[in-house]
């Protein structure tokens, strides 16, 4: 493994780590989650897992972890804890996520959940948010959003080269000055056509859970 992956398995078996037989819990996903993956298949914990993407459900499986269903009213409702990556991470606690362009189901699940613990390598921690945020857009209107945002001076969209999510929503990045993420949200929030955004406010999160070489440290952001 390289630096990196070392920081990143680092950090995914001490949030592993966290986790309690009979737990309930949120996997996200990407390059940080596959050793968490890992880390709770070596811990033979008896925990129940719901998944953020297609990828991840698949190597859980394989691993032997048990993964129930999210999908609609007889999905499972609630999450005792979401353990996901992050693409930045700021001092106060916003995190953009949604590289691997499952950010709206990441958020769905891990505002589901009573704990929603981030793994991240020290390259993931910046002093300043910086574009592009990762988008997920409805089709319907697809054009007039695109020009809404930059009409009101949100920022430019670029569509990505990708699949659609497993949703059927289009993907697409943010370029432009991200000033306050706060009112960034809320912009984003209230945007038609936005199906959901890579912007995490410090309130979904309890902890950060980031290493530095084989030093880890628990950043509580909230909780």
């Amino acid at each position: 493994m390289d630096a990196i992956d070392i920081e990143k398995k680092a950090a995914a078996d001490a949030a592993a780590d966290l986790v309690e037989d009979g737990m309930l819990v949120g996997l996200g996903t990407g390059s940080t989650v596959a050793f968490l993956l890992d880390a709770l298949a070596a811990r033979s914990l008896s925990i129940r897992c719901v998944s953020t993407s297609p990828r991840t459900e698949e190597i859980a499986r394989r691993l032997g972890l048990t993964v129930l269903s999210f999908e609609g009213l007889e999905g499972v409702a609630h999450l005792d804890m979401a353990i996901d990556g992050a693409d930045q991470v700021d001092p106060q606690g916003w995190i953009v996520k949604g590289g691997g362009a499952a950010h709206t189901r990441e958020k769905c699940v891990a505002a589901a959940a009573d704990r929603f613990v981030v793994i991240a390598s020290a390259d993931k921690m910046v002093e300043q948010l910086i574009a592009p945020i990762p988008l997920e857009l409805l089709e319907f209107g697809l054009a007039a959003t695109v020009r809404g945002m930059a009409d009101r001076g949100i920022g430019e969209v670029r569509l990505r080269e990708v699949r659609r999510s497993p949703d059927g929503g289009v993907i697409a990045d943010l370029y432009g000055p991200i000033g306050d993420p706060a009112e960034l949200d809320t912009e984003l929030a209230q945007m038609p056509g936005v199906i959901d955004h890579g912007l995490f406010a410090p309130s979904m999160t309890e902890r950060v859970v980031v290493a530095d070489g084989t030093d880890v440290r628990h950043l509580l952001i909230s909780g």
